[in-house]
This record gives structure tokens, C-alpha cells and sequence, in this order.
């Protein structure tokens, strides 16, 4: 089912689009909680640090793939606002061409280097190849989740969130089912919990394709349209690589603060671990507002409705402002409890202590952390995805500062600092930016409308064309009606 978020108030708009994929995050978070949880419980400490140590080069490299993928639905997401169905073919079958090519790519190079990378950050010897055996599978599955994050773009562009939510559930359900066969069952150990990921992460995506395939026929292409084209490509890539490298660029702050918390030792990392894959869970509704902004920006720049771009992000912000009392208080009520879930055997009540430090000080500063989501992805889907890189830029150095300065100095607290430092770093550039990218839009419009088009504000009030053409030419024939 595909959503024009063109018209109607945002509020109900953004809420109606979040929830789906609210719920999918969720689920994808369980999941990982679940795996976690198993990997802590059956397979002890040692594992539990191993797969903690990976996180940050996990986030480097599959948040570059991710980044590519939401990049290259924004196009698409534009071509849907405006209704140009031969330009959005144009987009999606350019978009799979170069997914593929980079998928390719990266896949080769991080299989080859992954262990070579976990002893340049100094990952704790006792848990260097645990994390390596985990984090050797994961990349060598990157294709399996291109696969899905690029069909899942794709949907969102359209405006559907809900069917990319029933194959996350599916992917969730089936993680689980698998981590329990590999490791109790067969008694594959961390390498059963790496490959319960991919095999769940490609069923899905090939579902998802089986899906469209029967579903949606606006994303249906002919053979004759299977074709390369610089033009596009050169577009899908201003778009996708700076989102990739966003994350990216991240992630170096998210390594270099990784070598201080690994300097700390085990206990340290395993109590970032099992911290961490909590506030992931607690921090999905600020990151799906993120998701939520690209789309309804992409959507309402393709149709020239830029009054709508600021009630939409202003309703976003306040969202995550007020869900920050309620992820405050599940965290000093549930949080130890939680994370009991994933730490045991001895000096456990001590790392829970510092998991519980770790996950408070982030929650409290939620409010930035819906400000760099909210603007971010809204500076995305308004096309200037260069911004993207420079707010990457910022939290790096926040990171870094974190990694080198604040952990050395004040060890572990350091380390429960370094998030709320880099979304500060963050907002200060994106605000601005937001503001800016907004008065470029509206300049250009001003410029390029004809004295006789209709307002941007009435661009949709046209009466609905009776001439029994698709939804993507209706504008057109309704002059010409």
C-alpha cells in the first residue's frame, strides 16, 4: 500500500508512517537482544565482549551499505511525489545495478581485512577470536542485507511502511529460531549466531522481492527498461554515498572511542555491549522519526509543498522530546533488570553497575538524539545529502575527543559521555544546515515558477481527473482535461 504524504496533517501522517516502522526497529532490536542474550548466557563473558567488540566496525561497514541503500530511495521517493512513474523505473533499476557492484565490493574487501582490523583496535585477546568468527560471517552476508534494505528503501519511498514491517517480524522470528537450532542444537557457538543473521536477513529480503513482484506493479519493470544510465547513476550516487559515508564517518568516531573502552578490558566492553543493545532498543522511535522525515521530505519537495517541511519536523521533534520522560523511566526502573538478561558469572554485579550508568546518561539526553535524526534525514530527503558527510564529520570528532581524551581521563564515565557529545556536535551543524538547505529550496522556486502556476500550497487542490489515467499522470492530464 503506498502513502502520499503531500496532504493531510503531519502529525497523523508521520505517526501513521513511524508506527510500522517503529515496530519493525523494535523487532529488529529483540532480536538482536535475544541473540545476545543467548550468546551472553550459554556462551559466557569471552563471546558476549567478542560480539561487543565488533560493533563499532559492524556500524562502519553495514552502516555504509545501509546508508547507500536509504540514499537511493530518496530519488525515488521524489519521483513518487511528483508522479513521474518512467523517471522512479529510471531511479530503482539504476539503484539495484550499483547495490549490486558495491555489495560485490565490499563484501570482498571486508572478509579479507576483518581480522587484520580487530588487532589494529586492540581487541582484548581473550575475546579476539570470538569476535572474529562472529564478524567474518556478518560480512561475508552483506549481499543478503542489501537485498532487503533496498527493497525496504524502495517501499518507504512509496510511503509503505507496514510490508517491510511483516518481513522484519518474519526475519526476527526467524533469527531467533535459528540462534536457539545453532548454538543449543547443533552447538555451533558464535558462528551459529553470525549465520542465524544472514539466513534470516536473505529469506526475508527474497520474500520481500517475491512480494513485490505480486504486489506492487508500480515498482514493476519491464525488460526493455533494464538499462544503465550515467545520468542516474551519477544522481543515485550524490544521494547514497554521502549518506554511506555519514555513517561511515561515524563509525571511525564510534573505533577510535571502541580502542578506549577495549583499553578499559572485557568487563568494560561486555558492559558497553549489553548497555548498548539496550539503548538500541530504547532509541527506536527517535531513529524511526529519522526514517519517517526522509520520506515525507522527499515526498513534499517532489511536489513543491515546502510550507509542509517545517510543520513536519517541528511535529517530529516534539514526538521525541516527550518520549524521552518515558524511556528515562523504563531505563532507571527496568534497566539493571535488562540487563541481567545478558551478563552472568563472576564480577557481574559490577559491570551491571556500569551498564546501568552507561544506558541512564544516554536516555537523559534523547532529546538531542530526536534533533539529529529529525534534521538529518529531513536535510536528506530534501536532496542535499552532502550535509549528511559534515554531521557524520561532527560526531566523529565528538567520538574521538570521547575515545582519547575523556576515557583516559576519567575511564568508564568517558565512555557514557561520548554519545551525548557527539549528538550535541551533531545539532549544532544541523540545525543551522536545515535552515539553510530550506531558503535554497524556496529561492529556487521562486526563481523557476511560472507567474501563471498554481501555488505550492494549492498544487493538490485540482480537481481529481476523471480521464482514467494512473495516479502518476494525473497532474498532467488534468491540464489537458
Amino acid at each position: 500500500m503506498t502513502r502520499d504524504m503531500t496532504r493531510g496533517t503531519p502529525l497523523r501522517l508521520i505517526l501513521n508512517f513511524m508506527l510500522p516502522l517503529l515496530a519493525g526497529m523494535i523487532f529488529q532490536q529483540l532480536y538482536n537482544l535475544v541473540d545476545t542474550m543467548i550468546v551472553g548466557q550459554t556462551l559466557g563473558i569471552s563471546a558476549l565482549a567478542g560480539v561487543g567488540a565488533t560493533g563499532s566496525i559492524n556500524f562502519l561497514v553495514l552502516g555504509f551499505c545501509m546508508g547507500i541503500c536509504s540514499g537511493f530511495s530518496i530519488p525515488v521517493a521524489r519521483s513518487f511525489g511528483a508522479r513521474d512513474e518512467r523517471r522512479l523505473h529510471e531511479y530503482v533499476v539504476n539503484g539495484v545495478i550499483l547495490c549490486a557492484g558495491f555489495g560485490l565490493a565490499v563484501t570482498v574487501l571486508t572478509v579479507l581485512l576483518c581480522r587484520t582490523i580487530l588487532v589494529l583496535m586492540g581487541t582484548p585477546a581473550d575475546c579476539l577470536e570470538p569476535a572474529y568468527e562472529y564478524i567474518v560471517v556478518i560480512f561475508a552476508g552483506i549481499p543478503a542485507m542489501l537485498l532487503y534494505n533496498l527493497l525496504s528503501g524502495y517501499l518507504q519511498a512509496l510511503g509503505d511502511s507496514r510490508t517491510p514491517l511483516f518481513f522484519l517480524i518474519f526475519s526476527s522470528v526467524l533469527n531467533v529460531i535459528l540462534d536457539l537450532f545453532f548454538i543449543l542444537t547443533l552447538h555451533f557457538g558464535i558462528f551459529g549466531a553470525a549465520l542465524a543473521t544472514v539466513l534470516s536477513q536473505g529469506i526475508s529480503g527474497l520474500l520481500c522481492l517475491e512480494w513485490i513482484r505480486r504486489r506492487f506493479p508500480v515498482l514493476h519493470i519491464t525488460r526493455d527498461e533494464w538499462k544503465v544510465m550515467g545520468n542516474r547513476m551519477q544522481e543515485l550516487c550524490s544521494y547514497g554515498i554521502p549518506m554511506g559515508l555519514q555513517y561511515s564517518i561515524t563509525a571511525i568516531g564510534s573505533v577510535i572511542l571502541q580502542v578506549g573502552v577495549n583499553s578499559l578490558g572485557s568487563a568494560s566492553v561486555a558492559a558497553v555491549t549489553a548497555a548498548g543493545k539496550i539503548h538500541n532498543f530504547l532509541a527506536c522511535l527517535p531513529n524511526g522519526l529519522g526514517g519517517t522525515m526522509a520520506t515525507y521530505c522527499a515526498q513534499n519537495v517532489g511536489a513543491n509543498q515546502y510550507d509542509r517541511l517545517n510543520r513536519g519536523t517541528v511535529t517530529a521533534s516534539i514526538i521525541g522530546t516527550v518520549y524521552t520522560v518515558l524511556a528515562v523511566a523504563i531505563c532507571m526502573i527496568f534497566g539493571t533488570p535488562l540487563a541481567r538478561l545478558f551478563i552472568t558469572g563472576t564480577g557481574s554485579e559490577a559491570i551491571l553497575v556500569l551498564s546501568q550508568q552507561y544506558m541512564l546518561m544516554n536516555t537523559l539526553f534523547y532529546p538531542l538524539l530526536t534533533l539529529v535524526n529529525v534534521f538529518r534525514f529531513s536535510i536528506q530527503g530534501m536532496g542535499f545529502s552532502m550535509f549528511a558527510i559534515f554531521s557524520g564529520v561532527m560526531e566523529m570528532i565528538a567520538r574521538i575527543i570521547a575515545g582519547m581524551i575523556l576515557v583516559p581521563m576519567m575511564g568508564f564515565t568517558g565512555c557514557t559521555l561520548a554519545n551525548p557529545l557527539a549528538w550535541i556536535f551533531a545539532d549544532i551543524f544541523l540545525i543551522p544546515a536545515y535552515l539553510h538547505c530550506k531558503k535554497v529550496l524556496l529561492t529556487k522556486a521562486h526563481h523557476q515558477l511560472p507567474a501563471d502556476t498554481p501555488s505550492v500550497e494549492t498544487v493538490h487542490e485540482m480537481p481529481e481527473c476523471t480521464s482514467g489515467n494512473s495516479v502518476f499522470n494525473r497532474k498532467k492530464a488534468c491540464h489537458s482535461c
